[in-house]
């Protein structure tokens, strides 16, 4: 009877939940969704944004549409990350948006609120620019519990979308160009794979190359 008391008092476990697509594809909507879900159904939830995210005012996660919802606000440093553990400590749920604009600090505290029992939801672009993966979303893929890929609408042709076009005047970025870029319709589209584009990429540059001198 004494070991069945001590495994009922044992603390279960969290759950990490990601949501992720490219640009305008509601991943931030669908964040703020069951945030909200979570808190008709009485439970208390934490909200974060990265301050590297400043579109529509710093302390806020917000739509496309101009859905805004307040946020603590986070930077890539150990103090930060340290905070959020403590800031979590009276929530059932934390909601963390844009988790690409994060560095790969945040996936040990990440796995420690699930290890606490606490729910957590991020949401975050799977594919840079160049159509390669986010590293940090592409690990807290592997490690969730359940991900939700949303598709937005090819602005060129208008099927699904997986990509973001960055434009710079009008024209397709450069594969070398900075990874971070914040911003919105102003130099984001969302595209499909056939309308996708990024000017010069090392690989068939060096396959090219290696044609040549064969």
């Amino acid at each position: 009877m004494q070991g069945a008391k001590d495994l009922r008092s044992v603390q279960k476990k969290g759950r990490l939940e990601v949501i992720c697509g490219s640009m305008f594809s509601g991943k931030s909507e669908e964040l703020m969704r069951r945030l909200r879900r979570a808190e008709y159904a009485k439970q208390r939830v934490l909200s974060l944004a990265n301050k590297i995210d400043d579109r529509r005012g710093i302390g806020k996660i917000s739509t496309h549409n101009g859905t805004v919802r307040i946020a603590h606000t986070l930077d890539n440093t150990i103090e930060s990350i340290a905070r959020m553990l403590i800031l979590a400590e009276q929530a059932d749920i934390v909601g963390i948006d844009e988790i690409h604009f994060f560095n790969e600090d945040i996936i040990l505290a990440i796995r420690e609120l699930v290890e606490r029992g606490k729910h957590v939801l991020i949401a975050g672009l799977d594919q840079d620019f160049r159509g390669e993966p986010f590293n940090i979303t592409a690990i807290l893929m592997s490690l969730a519990d359940n991900v939700t890929k949303l598709k937005a609408i090819c602005l060129s042709c208008g099927r699904d979308a997986h990509h973001s076009q960055r434009l710079i005047d009008g024209k397709p970025a450069r594969y070398d160009d900075p990874i971070i870029l914040v911003g919105a319709q102003e130099c984001y589209e969302a595209r499909c794979r056939d309308c996708f584009s990024i000017d010069k990429r090392p690989w068939r540059t060096t396959t090219k190359t290696q044609q040549q001198q064969s």
